[in-house]
């Protein structure tokens, strides 16, 4: 779990160096989006410009409308070019959003897929989908809304002040003093801002993996009569949450009271200047307008900066999270510019390999072989490490000592993507996710033919039941495979496996939820089918392990009894004890 107990003002400032860092791959639009508000606020000092001529020619020269058209076909026409800029700008900076956002969340989905499923099952799935949705998506808004903001309160006000120093620079002057009190104070405000935003983020995570969880196991909750319970604890959360959330609005509100108060300040100081400086004739009344005009064009991008504010403390809090899983080591080596991208064609050799869980439990001094055709059955008790060690052939996990030899090549210097490519998985307790039958059975070749999706369900006699579905292949799939029985969901998980036609396949618990025919049948179609590939089957049913070439019997993380079913069925050992108890259990 990466919820944090501790928020420092290093980790915010890391925070949004890294939100810059990530405005590289964006490309050119960003600087396009700038461009745009350059121009913006060259057109918008002109329509000032013009916009005073025409008052101060009308109203102080008396001149007639008709000496006025030039300017007054001018002005709309400048107007609609300003809209016109806006609009690219804005379009410019949701695309760069757009694009960091969609590259942000390809680089997560990759490191978490690096880290594997051993990281994942640490973590609460409510809390990374948290950071995966709404984190991300606080991110787009900071670059749509708030960073590109922050670069127009430093083009507009100095093209202003250019544009204004020379007709009046006494109100260039207001404006230049009283503009950095704005920034100042809301960073003082944004300080306390921060530390209670990245707090209402932790809180969102928080209630996310809880209401996840309890989701997940609602049923159980309800068996064990602690549902009601559940209602009050996750009120709690929320209403801690909605606590928080109002202190971050709360000084939102006050950020924006002290940037309108000092921008109305600054204003009127300017206009007190300019009507005194005007009754005592110390100033022209086109200088005058025109500075009067230009006063809130300067004040408008910190005002905007300050309604956006809040889209930069909503990024730095959820790019804490975003941080947590990036800057996450995983267990396995990986150095695509080195490493060697194998295909399994002979044997795997695991020679003296150790590994330890940090909660106890794991495989000890393992040594074994598996060559390219062979069936190979591990067999024991739950906790004796048979998953463990499956998850150190899939590259989940690295060994503490020894090594894994593929084609003898050290697995650490193996690609692993490419090494995962061999191996078709069947997990203890697989998933199905929300899609069709044929999304779940297509997941690693989406594109594959319909041909290879037919072959797939056949081998895991999954297509006699599908065909039986609405829609057949096309028949939708509630998460975790709701709407199908545990015997359907093992068999379509089972497709998946081989679907590829893999040169090693892993079967955790293939047996599990379905019935002896149908095991026997799979287990025979397998051997059919897949006689060039490598299988390994961890299981507890002895039935599977009488179709092995080898058994290997594992108890306490070691290797106990190693051999052909038959020769060790009457060898009177461990072996031949759990099938004697498994027939003992099946007769009664």
């Amino acid at each position: 779990m990466f919820i944090r107990s501790h928020i420092s003002g290093a980790a915010s400032r890391v925070a949004e160096r890294w939100l810059s860092g990530q405005l590289r791959q964006s490309g050119l639009f960003f600087l396009l989006s700038l461009t745009m508000a350059t121009f913006n606020a060259i057109m918008m000092v002109g329509q000032c410009w013009l916009l005073a001529s025409l008052i101060s020619k009308f109203v102080i020269d008396g001149n007639g409308i008709s000496s006025l058209y030039p300017s007054l076909l001018i002005l709309p026409v400048v107007m609609i070019i300003r809209a016109g800029l806006d609009v690219l700008r804005q379009g410019f900076a949701f695309e760069t959003a757009a694009r960091i956002r969609q590259l942000v969340r390809e680089a997560l989905l990759e490191h978490i897929s690096i880290l594997g499923p051993s990281w994942l099952q640490q973590q609460r799935t409510g809390s990374v989908a948290s950071t995966l949705s709404e984190g991300i998506e606080s991110i787009q808004t900071y670059f749509s809304d708030y960073l590109p903001q922050k670069i127009v309160i430093g083009i507009v006000p100095l093209v202003i002040l250019t544009a204004l120093f020379p007709y009046d620079w006494v109100s260039g002057l207001i404006m230049l003093i009283t503009a950095p009190l704005i920034p100042l104070f809301m960073i003082l405000v944004g300080k306390g801002a921060e530390k209670i935003s990245l707090k209402q983020w932790d809180k969102l995570r928080l209630m996310s993996a809880h209401f996840f969880d309890m989701i997940s196991g609602l049923t159980t909750l309800r068996q064990a009569n602690a549902a009601r319970r559940q209602v009050a604890i996750i009120a709690a959360i929320s209403e801690n949450y909605r606590q928080t959330t109002m202190k971050v609005l709360r000084v939102a509100f006050l950020s924006s009271l002290v940037l309108e108060f000092f921008a109305t300040i600054s204003t009127a100081m300017v206009a007190v200047f300019v009507g005194f400086r005007l009754y005592y004739g110390e100033l022209v009344f086109l200088p005058g307008l025109f500075a009067l005009l230009l006063v809130p064009e300067f004040f408008r991008p910190l005002r905007e900066l300050g309604s956006h504010y809040h889209a930069r403390m909503d990024a730095i809090g959820a790019t804490e999270g975003l941080l947590t899983i990036l800057n996450t080591r995983p267990t396995i080596t990986e150095n695509s510019s080195t490493a060697i991208p194998v295909k399994f064609s002979q044997v795997i050799n695991i020679e003296n390999v150790s590994y330890r869980h940090k909660e106890g439990g794991g495989v000890e001094n393992i040594s074994l072989s598996l060559k390219r055709g062979e069936k190979l059955v591990i067999i024991g008790s739950s906790g004796a490490g048979k998953t463990t060690l499956a998850r150190l052939l899939l590259g989940f996990i690295t060994p503490d000592s020894g090594r894994i030899l593929v084609d003898g090549h050290d697995m650490s210097e193996i690609y692993l993507p490419a090494w995962q490519k061999n191996i078709g998985w069947l997990p203890q307790r697989p998933t199905l996710f929300a899609g069709t039958i044929k999304d779940n059975i297509c997941l690693a070749q989406p594109d594959a033919g319909i041909e290879r999706l037919y072959a797939a369900a056949k081998i895991a006699h999954a297509d006699t039941f599908i065909e039986t579905l609405p829609n057949t292949y096309n028949f939708q799939v509630g998460e975790g495979g709701r709407g199908l029985s545990g015997g359907q969901i093992q068999r379509i998980a089972m497709a998946r496996a081989v679907f590829t036609m893999p040169n090693v396949l892993i079967l955790d618990e293939p047996t599990a939820s379905l019935d002896s025919d149908t095991v026997q049948n799979i287990l025979g179609t397998l051997d059919e089918e897949l006689t060039d590939a490598a299988q390994l089957l961890i299981t507890h049913d002895t039935r599977v392990a009488f179709r092995a070439d080898n058994v290997l019997v594992m108890a306490h993380g070691k290797i106990i009894e190693s051999g052909s079913p038959h020769i060790l069925l009457h060898k009177g050992g461990a072996f031949s004890a759990l099938v004697q108890l498994q027939g003992e259990h099946k007769s009664e």
